[in-house]
């Protein structure tokens, strides 16, 4: 699996909501696309990944 450009070894079907809690990343400040399709949070826990997907995570920061 490549994580924003990064080859990572998860198993096969693991969920895009199991996939943040691995990562440690909280998942109400970010945007998830998958295989270039962006994914709902409403379908973080449903949305199976395989060893081949291509996920990128975009956080959202504040500033100003």
């Amino acid at each position: 699996m490549i994580i924003n450009g990064e080859k990572k070894d998860f198993p096969n079907g693991i969920n895009v909501e199991r996939l943040l809690e691995e990562l440690n990343i909280d998942k109400d400040r970010i945007v998830v696309e998958v295989d270039l399709e962006i994914i709902s949070k409403d379908d973080f826990e449903t949305k199976k990944l395989s060893t081949e997907s291509k996920v990128e995570i975009i956080r959202f920061v504040g500033g100003g």
